[in-house]
């Protein structure tokens, strides 16, 4: 009876689909992937129909999913799954490190951009950590983003008025901003990782926003942060 009480139910896998046009590619990464004991490959698809297609058929948990693909782009791909299921994360994957690519596919809601060329330990950690919530993104591409909306909102004169974040809340606004994780950021605070994930929540709904990556391209577009 002890024994039956002590038993901790086992956690669901995260449920991953891989949707890229490059056969060999895919196959790899879902191949391993798959190794890792809490990620469970549903699905996966060859293009940005596809995409679509596995988003609302199978709703993965998480989607990893090429930027640049024929016919539907990943980042087409990526406007249409958030409207026909919101819940389905999405990670881009690119072996391009341009601006454009970055800005359109966080504007259109990806979760986060990943580098083809990241480790397997990488890609893992990422499925993980978006799929609890969190945004991700490398601190190389944080540091473009930041440059790319620094240079949008500079062309804007006279901001409305937005919600007054707490000088706490825009600490952990500027280290969101910068590619950190919770983690690191409550390391980087001296504060436990559940005090940042309430800073988190609560700047969101302050802003009225959805993801912590809307919450910096808000701020930076109404010059709540100062980015270097």
């Amino acid at each position: 009876m002890t024994d039956v009480l002590d038993r901790a139910p086992m956690p669901q896998p995260i449920r991953v689909a891989v949707v890229d046009d490059e056969e060999l590619f895919r196959r790899g990464l879902a191949m391993l992937l798959g190794t890792e004991t809490d990620i469970d490959v549903v699905a996966e698809g060859a293009g940005g129909q596809a995409a679509t297609e596995i988003a609302t058929q199978d709703t993965p948990d998480v989607m990893l999913l090429d930027v640049r693909m024929p016919r539907l782009s990943g980042i087409d791909a990526c406007v249409t799954i958030k409207d026909s299921a919101p819940e389905v994360k999405v990670i881009m994957l690119t072996a391009s490190d341009e601006e454009s690519d970055l800005y359109e596919a966080i504007k259109n809601g990806a979760s986060g951009y990943l580098l083809k060329d990241s480790s397997i330990a990488e890609v893992s950690q990422a499925v993980r950590l978006v799929a609890g919530g969190q945004s991700l993104i490398s601190p190389m591409m944080a540091a473009k983003l930041l440059a790319e909306f620094k240079a949008i909102s500079g062309a804007e004169r006279s901001p409305p008025r937005v919600p007054r974040l707490t000088d706490r809340e825009l600490e952990v606004l500027n280290l969101v901003a910068h590619g950190l994780n919770n983690r690191e950021i409550a390391e980087r605070l001296f504060i436990s990782e559940n005090t940042v994930k309430n800073h988190v929540r609560n700047m969101l709904e302050k802003l009225q926003l959805h993801s912590r990556i809307e919450a910096v391209m808000y701020a930076i577009r109404q010059r709540l942060l100062d980015p270097p």
